[in-house]
């Protein structure tokens, strides 16, 4: 069976039993407390938290997934996966332990033939009811299993909704392991399908298992997840997830590039290459497909350490070329059908890794020339903090670091370099879990706020003002009673006409009045999905829960920001048309007047000035901007623009700017194009690899600027005593006169030292080393003097000595020259000279220098390192 006959077997299975199916969505999770999207079950959150409404009670979905924590595991086992895809059905309050279960065996044994008698099942400790259940399907006793917290029992990895659960493994026989069933081998009894009762709410924990339960979800829902690679290995009986249909191709291709065949399961290090170059490939596409790029840290460190583990197996397999482009294209071509982002960047996903891999060849580069002088300097053992320095600050991997220090005869600290890497591990872990745990508190305050008072009606996009009630004050640390002169927390309004910020937009302000207090709104944020946090400050008065009030946002900043959104969307929608439609937005910031668009492209953009007359003219044009609802259905078959990293529900909101740009956008915007502009880009620049920032002002910003610009050329114009037309020109010749003017200065001046120096050498001295030039020097800059002295020593035979000293702004300054000749350090003739004017010697070889501040011991210095070369 084909995988995507697995796929659709799957979606039309649950689609009879009543689920709709629900897009995946990106790797790039909303979820703040996530790096990556790690399961299916990850966009659904809200559902079993309660904090929002489901459109419908049961769902299903193929989500892609990534897991940063098997990345060291593939390729050393069958089974695990970087990126997999998902087959996934959920409940949301709905059915329970009873139909998932009998629907899982009737899926797996009637529709994909799996033999009854090789499926075992394992359920968490004190689930008897999950046992029991599966013994009336049909599973007998002896091929059931009890286990812990740490397999049975399933959460996030995150503070969040969780649950007992019970998983489908499939026994692939006696050439992959042990007997005994899942408790004792998970590579024979392989692990297909997870389903997780998620029934309750976890706290923070140090790891996985070890977690508080902190209660009860608002209700019993259902969360699995059936792994299609490993369901594809059994049904198509392969030993590997890289030998199904959904990877088989690229390992091919590996094959084809290392001019030899994969040796297959054979626990060579050779077959463990082959692997884990063809799964990381896959992952390496998805990943930059939805928006992540190379990093230092976060996803894009992730993404990174994929692509240098890569490029140093293929190294390893003898594929000196350039591998991570034809890789990631034969993964677009063989899976771009059934994930069409996969096509739609494929562009971008080849420059990416391109760059990236070009990058990581000069840092092998480098980080091998340190480490063949940090082996010079060793004796036995290689230090594990050069190994970490190496790993942390160079990117170089450990272990080549272990490979070419065994070549050498050394062995390393690999406790040291382990304790290192730890201790950097719980330093971000600790950082991370502070964040986390505050946020997690201000997020059970407002999931109490929404359960008690529902969530904010938002009145904003049709007006400014509205007519409300206060619900809650929320001072940090809770709820508070009153709030009077001078405090500042947070507000929750039943109707708000504040835009809280999303999507780019800042949030709005403005103020709000009660009969016996006045707000001033600082901000407005997201608390949780549909209720508005506004941050405040009590200008006059006191203000209770309760309180009626009035509700009015700046109306002149609300338009500004609106000018700038619209101008964003009409900028995103040049640059592609300019660029290609790699150029893809990768973050914004949409303020009063100005923005800030970050968009993927590899090198700076000549064409800038044409972007932004293309969108002057675009929106001189005046097009009209409509805004729509639709399903998210209907939006993508319109081609309607989804953001990375932007978060969206079943139905969403479409604006149109013309005909040039469609986007699924939450934010306000002028009700036509001529609004927005004009738009005047101050700056772009790189702010990553491959990651590019314009910047611009918009409305009468831009003008304010337009005329400062202006008003900048007059005066330029009339210091040039020109018309402004003229003036660039007119400078361009003073620049260029002026340079000509300093090179003749310069040659002036050479020569004039040129002249000095050969006086000087005129009086030297004979010593027992050559001779010796000793002055103070009155009618030279101190910064001619290295010059001076140089010039001195360099006449003659190379044995000359010069020591020279001048007096300016309160400060001695002595220089010391040697000839090539003379065998003498510069440096040693001030070291006495120095201290007499309060100062120290420095330099090399032969020029040192020396400053003090007692200018009137100068003399004196000059004779004691006069008095020095004499004995030389």
């Amino acid at each position: 069976m084909r995988s995507s006959e697995i796929r659709s077997t799957f979606l039309d299975f649950f689609r009879e039993r009543d689920h709709c199916v629900v897009p995946s969505s990106p790797l790039i999770p909303p979820d703040p407390t996530l790096l990556l999207t790690n399961a299916g079950m990850n966009q659904f959150k809200p559902y079993f938290l309660g904090e929002t409404e489901p459109p419908h009670p049961r769902a299903m979905s193929v989500q892609k997934c990534a897991r940063t924590s098997d990345i060291e595991n593939v390729g050393r086992t069958t089974r695990h996966s970087t990126f997999f895809e998902m087959l996934g059905n959920f409940s949301f309050g709905d059915y329970f332990k009873a139909e998932a279960i009998a629907w899982a065996w009737e899926l797996f044994t009637r529709h994909y033939g799996l033999d009854p008698e090789r499926i075992w099942v394992t359920v968490y400790l004190d689930d008897a009811e999950a046992e029991d259940l599966w013994r009336r399907v049909g599973v007998p006793s002896e091929r059931i299993q009890r286990l812990g917290m740490e397999d049975n029992y399933w959460s996030m990895g995150t503070p969040g909704p969780c649950g007992p659960s019970s998983e489908l493994h499939y026994d692939r026989g006696p050439a992959f392991g042990r007997e005994g069933g899942p408790a004792v081998d998970g590579e024979r009894y392989q692990e297909l399908w997870n389903l997780v009762f998620m029934q309750n709410v976890r706290g923070e924990g140090t790891g996985k298992g070890d977690y508080p339960i902190l209660g009860e979800l608002p209700a019993k829902n259902i969360d699995t997840g059936l792994g299609l690679d490993r369901l594809a290995a059994v049904l198509q009986d392969v030993d590997t997830v890289c030998e199904t249909d959904l990877l088989a191709p690229t390992l091919r291709l590996v094959q084809e590039l290392a001019g030899r065949p994969y040796p297959g399961r054979d626990g060579s290090e050779d077959s463990l290459s082959f692997r884990v170059v063809t799964e990381h490939a896959r992952s390496i596409a998805f990943l930059i497909a939805d928006g992540v790029l190379p990093a230092r840290d976060g996803r894009g460190y992730v993404l990174r350490r994929l692509m240098r583990r890569a490029v140093r197996h293929a190294r390893r397999l003898g594929i000196d070329e350039p591998v991570l482009a034809p890789l990631t294209g034969s993964v677009i071509g063989n899976l771009g059908g059934t994930w069409p982002e996969l096509e739609r960047q494929s562009e971008l996903i080849e420059r990416v890794v391109t760059a990236e891999e070009e990058g990581f060849e000069r840092t092998l580069r480098q980080g091998t020339r340190l480490l063949e002088s940090a082996i010079s300097r060793a004796d036995t053992t290689l230090s594990g903090r050069t190994a970490f320095e190496l790993h942390d600050t160079y990117g170089f991997p450990i272990d080549l670091t272990l490979d070419a220090a065994r070549s050498a005869g050394l062995t390393v600290d690999e406790d040291a370099f382990a304790e290192l890497l730890e201790d950097q591990r719980r330093q971000a872990h600790r950082a991370g879990r502070d964040r986390k745990g505050d946020a997690v508190a201000r997020r059970d305050l407002y999931r109490r706020v929404v359960a008690e008072h529902g969530r904010t009606d938002f009145v904003g996009y049709s007006a400014t003002r509205a007519d409300t009630r206060i619900v809650a004050l929320l001072d940090g640390t809770g709820t508070a009673p009153v709030a009077s002169e001078g405090d500042e927390l947070e507000v929750v309004l039943a109707r708000s006409p504040f835009y809280a910020e999303g999507g780019g937009q800042v949030g709005d302000t403005g103020v709000i009045r009660t009969p016996g207090a006045v707000l001033e709104v600082a901000d407005t944020r997201p608390g949780i999905d549909g209720l508005h946090v506004h941050a405040v400050r009590i200008v006059d008065g006191e203000v209770r829960p309760g309180d009626g009030a009035e509700a009015v946002v700046d109306a002149d900043r609300r338009a500004a920001t609106a000018r700038s959104h619209s101008a964003t969307h009409v900028l995103h929608a040049m640059l592609r048309r300019v660029l290609g439609d790699h150029a893809a937005q990768r973050g914004s910031r949409v303020e009063p007047g100005r923005l800030r668009f970050d968009f993927a492209h590899f090198s700076a953009v000549p064409e800038i000035g044409t972007v932004q007359t293309l969108v002057n003219e675009y929106l001189a044009d005046d097009p009209d901007v409509r805004v729509w609802e639709a399903s998210r259905a209907d939006a993508e078959a319109a081609s309607a623009l989804a953001l990375f990293g932007e978060k969206y529900g079943d139905d969403v909101r479409i604006v149109d700017i013309g005909d040039a740009s469609r986007e699924l956008c939450g934010g306000t915007h002028v009700g036509h194009g001529s609004q927005a502009g004009p738009v005047h880009i101050v700056g772009e620049s790189s702010i990553g690899t491959g990651l590019r920032r314009i910047e611009a002002l918009t409305g009468p910003d831009a003008l304010r600027h337009f005329d400062h610009e202006r008003a900048l050329l007059a005066e330029l114009a009339a210091l040039l005593n020109v018309p402004p037309d003229q003036a660039p020109g007119r400078l361009r010749q003073r620049l260029d006169l002026l340079a000509e003017t300093q090179r003749e200065l310069d040659a002036l001046r050479r020569a004039e030292l040129d002249a000095l120096a050969e006086r000087l050498a005129s009086r030297a001295e004979p010593v027992p080393s050559g001779w010796l030039v000793a002055q103070q020097v009155d009618d030279a800059p101190p910064a001619d003097l290295r010059t001076l002295a140089s010039a001195i020593v360099s006449s003659g035979d190379g044995r000359g000595l010069a020591v020279l000293g001048t007096a300016s702004g309160g400060k001695a300054q002595l220089v010391a020259a040697a000839g090539p000749r003379t065998d003498v350090r510069a440096r040693d003739l001030l070291t006495d000279a120095a201290r007499e004017v309060g100062g120290g010697a420095g330099g090399k070889g032969a020029l040192a220098n020396a400053g003090g501040r007692r200018p009137e011991n100068l003399a004196k210095a000059i004779a004691v390192a006069a008095a020095h070369a004499r004995t030389l």
